[in-house]
């Protein structure tokens, strides 16, 4: 079976899980510290912060910058749920804009439609790995006294204009969910470039505590572990190496696919990632069948995303129309994520692209 994820845990996590147990001491220490410091070395930002996931990392830098009740915070509708949950957890109001049907990143002109007197941020996911028109929307942004707000967590170590994503914005946040490149199973890292936000996020996330026992504000427990904080660690120094093992494969597969599907889109000024290999489909293709059968032949598929967030019953409710976003549920429709991971060689590649084309065909 082609798996459409295979994390690249060995020895060397093994050991560094070991090295904590016998250390005794498991929560929140010098191992998230020295993640925290690397990981803003290897983005070249002034800091990062270390928390419980990525939703966490979302909604803290939220709460960081003040957004609450009665603000607007511009999403994109093709996406993982948590990017527009994160604003509703704290009381503001998600706006949907569109997606361009090049990179399925949040459309540049959508966005400045979707600004209004009380929209306080923009959140730009880059999504899959391929990094939003950071410039554009940097722009925006700018003009209208807006936070940029970067979802990185599909993006570590993807590119915008040479710069390393998660550098752009008022802050950034990444995860270290199972799946993403670089993972310790659950966790995320906020960055940022403000000492003042550095300092909020830090007492939100452990209590509000300023010493022990000393609670100056409202916080909530969002710490990540030494366990995890170790993991991450070892999967940071093999994050290069597995991206452009990543970048090869998609590069193989855009050359078998070529004229078959809609492969992804690198743009001249973005380095992808490639988190997800996701093509789209010709139109009217029944995707599930084309899934069952590449299934049978031993290759695993997945679909990001089956539906827009407005789809959802959650957002149905709150009075939301999917029809405002033609793209985004267009891409929906048709999108199929393919294994494209660092365990892959040629051989399994070329199998990938012929059952997709055979499911096609049949």
């Amino acid at each position: 079976m082609i798996r459409l994820v295979e994390l690249s845990l060995g020895r060397e996590e093994e050991e560094a899980v070991l090295e904590v147990l016998r250390s005794g001491r498991l929560a929140q220490g010098p191992r998230v510290a020295e993640l925290e410091r690397r990981f803003a070395e290897y983005l070249r930002v002034p800091w990062a912060l270390a928390v419980s996931s990525g939703t966490a990392a979302l909604e803290l830098s939220l709460r960081a910058l003040g957004i609450g009740p009665g603000d607007e915070v511009v999403v994109p509708p093709f996406t993982f749920i948590a990017t527009a949950n994160a604003v509703l957890w704290v009381g503001a109001r998600p706006i949907f804009a569109d997606v361009s049907p090049d990179t399925l990143t949040l459309d540049p002109e959508a966005v400045k439609e979707a600004i209004g007197p009380r929209t306080k941020a923009v959140i730009a996911v880059h999504l899959f790995g391929h990094p939003a028109d950071l410039r554009a929307l940097s722009e925006i942004c700018e003009d209208a006294h807006l936070h940029l707000i970067e979802d990185a967590a599909q993006a570590h170590g993807a590119e915008a204009w040479g710069r390393k994503v998660g550098s752009f914005g008022t802050l950034a946040a990444f995860s270290l969910y199972a799946t993403k490149n670089m993972t310790s199973g659950e966790g995320g890292i906020i960055v940022g470039h403000d000492e003042g936000l550095r300092r909020r996020i830090e007492l939100l996330r452990n209590q509000g505590q300023e010493e022990k026992y000393l609670h100056v504000s409202l916080g909530m427990n969002y710490r990540l572990t030494e366990l995890q904080a170790a993991l991450a660690l070892v999967q940071l120094g093999k994050l290069e190496e597995n991206v452009e093992a990543r970048r090869r494969n998609a590069a193989i597969l855009n050359k078998l696919l070529k004229g078959v599907v809609e492969t992804p889109r690198e743009e001249p000024w973005a380095r992808h990632v490639y988190h997800q290999y996701a093509v789209l489909l010709p139109e009217g293709t029944p995707r599930e069948r084309v899934r069952k059968r590449m299934l049978e032949e031993g290759v695993e598929t997945a679909v990001h995303y089956p539906r827009t967030i407005p789809e959802q019953p959650l957002y149905r409710r709150l009075g939301y129309d999917a029809a405002c976003c033609p793209v985004s549920l267009g891409a929906s429709r048709r999108v199929l994520s393919l294994p494209v991971h660092q365990g892959l060689g040629r051989a399994e590649l070329e199998k990938v692209a012929t059952s997709l084309k055979r499911a096609l065909e049949s």
